[in-house]
C-alpha cells in the first residue's frame, strides 16, 4: 500500500490508497447526514467550522472534507465557540462551532451566550445520543435543546436524516432575522450516520430560499428624521454594534460628514472613524449628551453600559435597531425605527440632503469646534497617565503604548476586565471591524478564540489581544491551535495577579482584611508559556521597555510565524474610574 503524508497542516490531509478508493467507490445515489450537513453549511456560506472531536459528529467531518470546508480543531469548547462568533463579526457571514453531546455542547455554552447578548449570527450544532436509545441513559445524553433556549433564536432536535439540510438552513435563516443571533440545532448519531436516497434529501439550494435583510423600516419615520436633524443645532450620534455588524459603516460616515454631526462610538462601531476625524468623538460624550439638542442612539440597546437610558435628558431623542423590541426598552423615546442601520442612515441622509439651511451648519459646526476642545483638554488631563513612568507600571501607560503600537492593519481584541476597560481610554482601532471586545455579557476567554478567527478571516492582518493575567489563564492553551492553523497573533498581558475589577469593589465594602479573598492571583511569568509553544515570550516590569519589547514580538511572529506574549506587570493599586464608580453594576 503506497501513503502520501504531509506534516502537520491542517490545510492538508493525508490520503490513502485506500482511502482514494472508497471515496471513488461511494455510492453516489446515497448520501450520509454528516454529509447533509456539510452540504447544507456549504449552501449557507460556511468555509470554516469552529470544533472539538467527539464521536457523535465524526461523520460531518467527512462530509467537510468533501465539501472543502475547513475544520479548525481546538483545545476546549469555549474556544471554538468563541472563535465561531469571532468568525461571523470578522466576515460577515454566519459562524459554526459543531460540538459533541453532553460536556462538549455545555463546555460551549459560555460563547453561545456571548454570541447571544452580542448579536452575533452563530449556529451551534450538536451531536446527542442515537434516537433508538432516547430517554435509556446514552453516553451524554442532555436535554440539550431546553438547555439552549433561554440562550438562543432557535433552539430545536432533527429527527429524521431527509430533514438534515432543511432544518440547518431553518436555523440559519433564524440567525438573520431581525437583530442577529444564535441558533443551536442538536442532530442524534444515527440520524448523521444514516444514509438515504439523494432524491429523498431535502436540500435547499444557495440563493434560492433567504430574503434580504436589508429593512429599511416605515418611509414616514425617514421623512421625520431628516426634518429632525436637519432642525437640529446640537445633534449628536451614537453607533453600536449593529452598524458594523450590519455593514452599514460606510452610511454612517456619510451621514455624519454630510450633515455635520459628531459622532460617538461603542462596541464594534469603534474604528468607523479614524482617530483624527473632525466627526470622531470618544472624550465627551457625557457633555454632548447634556448639551444635545437631538440625540440618535444607532444599532445598541439602553442596557448597563448606557445606565439603562436613565442618565440621558434631551429634548429629541431617537433610537434605531434592527429588533423592534428592544426600541423604548428601558426609557421613552421621542422616534423610534426599526430596520438595517445602513439602509435606514443612508436613506435618512438621502431625505435630509440640500436642506440643511447655512445657519444651521454653522451652529453645529460651532457645536463642533466646543466638543473638540473638550476632547482636546480632556485628553490633556490624561496625559501624564498615559505617559507615566511609575514602578510598577501603570496600567494606563499600557494602554496609551499599545495604541501608539497600533498599525492601519491591526485588528485590536480586548478580554479582561479592569486593564481592559483602560484600554478603551487610550485605544484607537484605525479602522472599521478593528474592535472586538466580550460584549454585553462581559465574558472573560473571548479573546483566543477572536484571535485565532480574526486571523484566519484576515491572514494578512496583525491580530493583537490584550488580555487581564485572569482571562489570559481560561483559554490560553488554544493559542497553540492559533500556531496550528499558521494563526499566530500577539498577545500582551497587564498583569496584576489579581481578578482586580472585582477586587476593588470587594476592598471597598470588606475593607483590606477580607477584601482580598477569592481575587488573587498567582504571579505567572507567561512570556515562557509562549516560548513553551515555541513562540517568543518577554516580561516587561519597566514602562520604558513596553513599546521595544512590543516590536520585537511583532519581528519574532513575522519571522517565526508563531504567536509571542509580552506579559507586562503592572500596578494592582490602579483603578478604572467606571471600576472606582462600580458603574457597570448601576
Amino acid at each position: 500500500m503506497t501513503t502520501t503524508t504531509t506534516a502537520r497542516n491542517p490545510e492538508s490531509t493525508t490520503t490513502t490508497a485506500d482511502d482514494t478508493l472508497k471515496q471513488k467507490s461511494r455510492d453516489a445515489s446515497v448520501i450520509s447526514g454528516g454529509h447533509l450537513v456539510a452540504k447544507a453549511l456549504k449552501a449557507e456560506g460556511v468555509d470554516t467550522i469552529f470544533t472539538l472531536c467527539g464521536g457523535h459528529i465524526i461523520d460531518i467531518y467527512d462530509g467537510c472534507v468533501d465539501e472543502g470546508i475547513r475544520i479548525i480543531d481546538v483545545r476546549h469548547e469555549q474556544v471554538a465557540a468563541h472563535a465561531a462568533d469571532g468568525y461571523a463579526r470578522q466576515t460577515g457571514k454566519l459562524g459554526c462551532v459543531v460540538t459533541t453531546a453532553g460536556p462538549g455542547f455545555t463546555n460551549a455554552m459560555t460563547g453561545v451566550a456571548t454570541a447571544f447578548r452580542s448579536e452575533s449570527p452563530v449556529l451551534h450544532i450538536g451531536g446527542q445520543g442515537a434516537l433508538t436509545q432516547h430517554m435509556m441513559g446514552s453516553l451524554q445524553d442532555l436535554p440539550h435543546v431546553d438547555i439552549a433556549k433561554p440562550i438562543t433564536k432557535f433552539s430545536a432536535s432533527v429527527r429524521s436524516t431527509e430533514r438534515v439540510a432543511d432544518m440547518i438552513a431553518m436555523a440559519a435563516r433564524e440567525c438573520f432575522a431581525g437583530a442577529p443571533g444564535p441558533a443551536y440545532l442538536e442532530i442524534p448519531r444515527d440520524i448523521l450516520d444514516r444514509e438515504i436516497d439523494v432524491a429523498k434529501a431535502v436540500l435547499p439550494q444557495p440563493g434560492h430560499y433567504r430574503s434580504s435583510t436589508k429593512q429599511l423600516g416605515d418611509p414616514a419615520d425617514i421623512e421625520k428624521l431628516a426634518d429632525i436633524l436637519v432642525n437640529a443645532e446640537r445633534p449628536a450620534i451614537l453607533f453600536g454594534q449593529q452598524v458594523w455588524t450590519a455593514r452599514g459603516h460606510e452610511e454612517a460616515i456619510a451621514l455624519l460628514r454630510g450633515l455635520d454631526i459628531p459622532g460617538y462610538f461603542n462596541g464594534a462601531a469603534r474604528g468607523l472613524l479614524p482617530p483624527g476625524d473632525k466627526h470622531h468623538f470618544d472624550r465627551t460624550r457625557s457633555q454632548a449628551f447634556a448639551k444635545a439638542d437631538v440625540i440618535v442612539i444607532v444599532g445598541t440597546p439602553f442596557d448597563f453600559r448606557m445606565g439603562y437610558g436613565k442618565r440621558i435628558s434631551v429634548p429629541t431623542l431617537v433610537q434605531i435597531d434592527l429588533d423592534y423590541r428592544t426600541v423604548g426598552k428601558n426609557r421613552d423615546i421621542s422616534l423610534g425605527l426599526v430596520g438595517d442601520p445602513g439602509m435606514i442612515l443612508g436613506a435618512v441622509l438621502q431625505a435630509a440632503s440640500g436642506r440643511l439651511k447655512s445657519d444651521k451648519r454653522q451652529a453645529r459646526q460651532d457645536w463642533m469646534k466646543q466638543l473638540s476642545a473638550a476632547e482636546a483638554a480632556a485628553t490633556e488631563k490624561l496625559m501624564p497617565l498615559f505617559t507615566s513612568n511609575a514602578s510598577p507600571i501603570h496600567p494606563y501607560r499600557v494602554a496609551w503604548e499599545i495604541n501608539e503600537f497600533l498599525t492601519d492593519d491591526t485588528i485590536y481584541i480586548g478580554d479582561g476586565g479592569d486593564v481592559v476597560t483602560i484600554s478603551a481610554q487610550a485605544v484607537r482601532p484605525r479602522s472599521p471591524g478593528h474592535w472586538m471586545d466580550p460584549g454585553a455579557l462581559g465574558s472573560l476567554g473571548v479573546g483566543t478564540g477572536f484571535a485565532i478567527a480574526a486571523k484566519l478571516a484576515h491572514p494578512k492582518k496583525e491580530v493583537l489581544c490584550y488580555y487581564g493575567d485572569g482571562s489570559f489563564g481560561m483559554t490560553a492553551f488554544d493559542m497553540e491551535t492559533a500556531n496550528r492553523f499558521n494563526a499566530p497573533y500577539l498577545a500582551v498581558i497587564g498583569n496584576n495577579s489579581a481578578m482586580n475589577q472585582i477586587r476593588y469593589g470587594q476592598l471597598a465594602k470588606y475593607g483590606e482584611q477580607r477584601g482580598n479573598v477569592g481575587n488573587l492571583l498567582g504571579d505567572v511569568e507567561f512570556g515562557k508559556f509562549a516560548e513553551m509553544l515555541g513562540g517568543y515570550g518577554e516580561e516587561v516590569r519597566d514602562a520604558a521597555q513596553i513599546a521595544p519589547a512590543l516590536r520585537r514580538a511583532r519581528e519574532e511572529i513575522r519571522k517565526s510565524g508563531r504567536s509571542a506574549v509580552v506579559n507586562i506587570w503592572v500596578d494592582p493599586r490602579e483603578y478604572a474610574p467606571g471600576t472606582k464608580a462600580q458603574t457597570m453594576y448601576k
